[in-house]
């Protein structure tokens, strides 16, 4: 790393702990849900259109609030935003068991997703701004902190938090009270350089004539695709082959396959920063365990799903810490917004491609060739970034 401190007045560290801890609420509120769904299905008499419905919302509304969490950057500045988006989070996911009444889930739900889609597009701005000469080392704090996030309400909503609170609306409360805490720690303790939250009439609408807009939704739209859509064709693969007892360990691996690739990329991250080899090679690698998964059996299946798990977090994180390299400060939150526009619009057809092909077909194996094209399409995009240049060379 270059430098020691982000101001005069704050440690390096202290932004790089402030970045962990927004990483991990990004996901804590939203993951604390599936372990629970059976207990929801229940209690409000939920169909399973209706469980669709919970769990695709917050998707939805990562692509749709992504360009409104532009313009309240633009408007209040970058820390006020992620203060704004931390409470909407801790806010909404707390009140989703207030009533209890379908309905009332959905707008709770909205509300929570639309303060993480906002959250989304200000690290790569708070990045830019707190870290300006470890961006690429900043990106891959917060991911981890991303991962961690995915990792623990899935692992502790059921053996620890239930027993401890009771109910599934005050697990809820559980997990809103660190993002809320993280609020509070953010305001106090964010570092105050000139431009780390002043606010400005900055332009907030992105350039969508732009094709470095489009090549990078792209490319993290490919890997979102690619992650989300093995996640949810791997069971149902698993049990029309005949291999059901391997769901749990296929899942596990694909998930917590992503922190060795986190914590490597912590040492190595700066040093790769804006290099083709490591897209085309971590999409090669997804490709091929893509296959691994539909050829292989057992050990191998999860062996390609760790695999998978492991090369896509080095894509994602090297994918978020384009905007920050690539654009001026002031326009980091446009790139960002329409980059997660694109790429959750792209997350969100591939799936609906591969169940389509399953159902057409009548091949398990045929849903995971859209998501293997979509490292294909990665490959090919990827060695456009040679040719871009970081923001003040």
């Amino acid at each position: 790393m270059n430098d020691s401190t982000t101001d005069s007045t704050r440690p390096l560290w202290i932004a790089l702990l402030l970045l962990w801890l927004s990483g991990t609420a990004l996901r804590l509120t939203i993951l604390a849900v599936p372990p629970v769904i059976p207990l929801i299905h229940d209690d409000l008499h939920l169909s399973q259109t209706q469980v669709g419905v919970l769990t695709g919302l917050p998707s939805m509304l990562f692509a749709f609030a992504a360009v409104p969490g532009s313009l309240l950057i633009a408007r209040t500045g970058a820390l006020a935003a992620l203060a704004i988006g931390l409470a909407l989070t801790a806010l909404g996911s707390a009140l989703r068991g207030a009533i209890n009444d379908v309905l009332w889930l959905y707008a709770m739900t909205i509300v929570m997703a639309a303060g993480v889609a906002v959250m989304q597009v200000t690290l790569p701005t708070t990045v830019r701004l707190w870290a300006p000469r470890n961006i690429g080392f900043a990106t891959a704090v917060y991911t981890n902190g991303l991962l961690i996030g995915e990792i623990l309400p899935v692992a502790l909503m059921i053996p620890l938090t239930l027993p401890l609170v009771g109910t599934w609306q005050r697990g809820f409360v559980f997990w809103s009270v660190p993002v809320a805490v993280i609020a509070v720690l953010a305001l106090l303790l964010a570092p105050r350089g000139a431009n780390a939250g002043a606010p400005s009439r900055r332009r907030w609408w992105p350039d969508w004539n732009d094709p470095l807009i489009w090549r990078l939704g792209i490319m993290l739209g490919s890997v979102n695709s690619m992650y989300f859509g093995v996640n949810a064709f791997l069971p149902d693969y698993l049990t029309h082959t005949g291999q059901r007892e391997w769901i749990s360990a296929g899942l596990t691996a694909l998930n917590v396959g992503q922190l060795p690739g986190s914590f490597i990329l912590l040492a190595v991250a700066s040093r790769l920063e804006l290099k083709v080899w490591p897209f085309v090679a971590s999409g090669a690698t997804c490709v091929a365990a893509i296959f691994g998964i539909i050829f292989g059996s057992g050990y191998v299946t999860v062996a390609c799903a760790a695999i998978m798990g492991f090369a896509a977090a080095f894509i994602l994180i090297l994918a978020l810490a384009l905007p920050p390299l690539l654009a001026a400060p002031d326009d980091v939150h446009r790139l960002t917004a329409a980059m997660f526009t694109i790429s959750y619009g792209v997350a969100v057809i591939v799936p609906v491609v591969a169940g389509i092909s399953w159902d057409l077909s009548h091949v398990p194996a045929s849903a995971f060739m859209p998501i293997a094209l979509c490292g294909i399409v990665l490959i090919a995009l990827a060695p456009a970034i040679g040719r871009l240049r970081r923001y003040g060379t």
